[in-house]
Parts: C-alpha cells; structure tokens; sequence
C-alpha cells in the first residue's frame, strides 16, 4: 500500500515539498514561480485531473490557499516526450534486501532533467511493481555495471552507511590509450575540486582528496584495458583521474575537453564499467560481491 496520497503511477512515484516561507496568496502563483520550466497551463491541467493534492490526499486547485508548512503531493511530468533508451538492464541478484543491477550506458540512475520513465529506477518500480525501491549509490549516465537498490526500509540505513564510510571495495574497468614507461600498479592522487564548466570537476594544487589504484588487464594495440579501484568516490573521479595521466577514457565527452551535448546519440558509449562491488554485509556478516556480466 503506498505511504503518499498519490500511487505510484506508471512506475513513478509522487514528488513532494513543504511549501516555505512566502507572501504567495494562491496556489498556482507559487507552483508557476517555484517551477519555471512547468507552464500555467500545464499546472492548471494537473489540478483539474486530481494530481496536485495536501498531505491528506486532498485535491488542490489553483486559487487553494498558500499555507506555509504544508506537505504537497504532485507527479512529476515531462513537457516532450522521451527518446527511448535502446539498452536493457539485467537483474542480478535478488534478496529480502537488495535488488543488484547491471545498468547499461546512457540508462540514468534515478529521473533528472530530461529523464524520467527512462531511469534504472523508474523502470525497475514498474517492472517489479514496489515504490520504495531506492538506490543507495549511484553511477553516472554514461557509465554503465553494478547498481545496488534497497527494498527495504528497515535495512536501508545499513547498507547506506556502508557507502557513506567507504568500506565498499569497487572495480572497474577503462578502456583508453596506453601508458608508457609506468610500473604497474601505481596509485594516482590529487586535489579534485568542481570545474569551470558546469558538471565538470579538475585537479589542481593541495592536499589530494582522491586517490585510485591503476593496473593492466590487457594491452589492445594502442589501448589498454585498465582495472581501476577507486579508494575515494569524487565525482567524475576515474575520468578525471586518466585524462591528467594523458590517456583520457574512449568516448569521453566532458574531459579532457567538455564537447557539444550529444543528446539522444548513442553510437559511442563511454568506455567505463562498474565491473564489481563487494563489501561485508551489515546484517550476516558474511562477504559479498556482485559483478557485471558486460564487456568493453
């Protein structure tokens, strides 16, 4: 039975807020200044349908009272339709707990932006039908391997800690030139701080705050597959951390040069996987690991 007054609808769950402090009189003033890239109109239509409701499962109208402190309940729409995403996920291990995941490129983790019913999340809610699914770490669009969810409430500040203290052992894997004249393996660190480009991050001088351990599966000519654990999780952090050492990831668009956006291209994945995630279960004790069974 869902927790919100609104069902999960199609896979995707009701979005929320606690309305803040402001002079607002009516509803619809707050929503259209609050969401700018959702019309009047769009709003308007919402409300008629009974999709915008009070913590009490109450329908909203546009001339409903402001009130500051109230919980409201809405979905979350996307003005154009979405480009299908023509990859699928693999479920890999299930268990009273977790759902662990083999996430393709290009998939989102959770909606964002431009995503929505195009996201691992929104896909496995509706695939298995439960609306407390949540990821409890996340990995970029681009890159693609193990995802962990929780599927229960109870244990999910367990498993979450566990990220959080950075006692997870990561792998992945990089396909990107090769590097020469360096004794494999070495550990790269650096000081990594946000870029000057927007969702872009760079290294410069200091104290490192990252640091990944690099080694040599296979030479391919003139690449090399690297297995890369990262002691850190910056973010971006093995993209950036090979494309300062020269051998930026094929198929990198953000470094070293931040390209045009290539929206709905798919033809040229990053070639960057998540190849396992292991770690001491919090509740058995026992130890675990989950690898993807994709290939770069």
């Amino acid at each position: 039975m869902s927790r919100h007054p609104l069902p999960m609808r199609d896979g995707v769950a009701p979005s929320y807020l606690y309305l803040p402090e402001g002079d607002w009189v009516q509803m619809i003033t707050f929503l259209v200044e609050r969401f700018p890239d959702v019309s009047e109109a769009a709003w308007r239509e919402r409300m008629a349908r009974g999709d915008v409701v009070d913590g009490d499962g109450n329908p909203l109208a546009p001339h409903s009272r402001f009130k500051r402190g109230m919980r409201i309940f809405y979905y979350r729409e996307l003005e154009a339709p979405e480009t299908p995403i023509p990859f699928q996920e693999e479920i890999l291990h299930m268990d009273e707990h977790l759902v662990v995941v083999d996430k393709p490129h290009f998939l989102p983790v959770i909606p964002t932006g431009r995503f929505l019913h195009e996201t691992l999340l929104v896909r496995l809610r509706k695939t298995l039908g439960e609306e407390d699914l949540t990821p409890i770490h996340r990995l970029d669009r681009e890159t693609a391997g193990v995802v962990i969810f929780s599927r229960n409430a109870a244990s999910r500040g367990a498993y979450q800690s566990m990220f959080q203290k950075r006692v997870v052992d990561k792998e992945y894997e990089a396909l990107a030139p090769r590097l020469h004249d360096v004794q494999f393996p070495f550990t790269h660190r650096s000081r990594m701080v946000e870029g000057d480009k927007f969702f872009t991050m760079k290294e410069v001088a200091g104290e490192p705050n990252s640091e990944t351990l690099i080694d040599v599966i296979e030479h391919r000519g003139e690449f090399t597959l690297y297995r890369l654990y990262p002691h850190t999780g910056r973010q971006h952090q093995l993209r950036v951390h090979l494309s300062s050492l020269g051998i930026p990831i094929v198929n990198d668009a953000f470094y070293p040069v931040a390209l045009p956006c290539k929206q709905d291209d798919v033809s040229q994945p990053l070639q960057l996987l998540a190849r396992a995630v292991s770690f001491i279960d919090p509740l058995s004790g026992e130890w675990r690991e989950f690898r993807s069974r994709r290939s770069l």
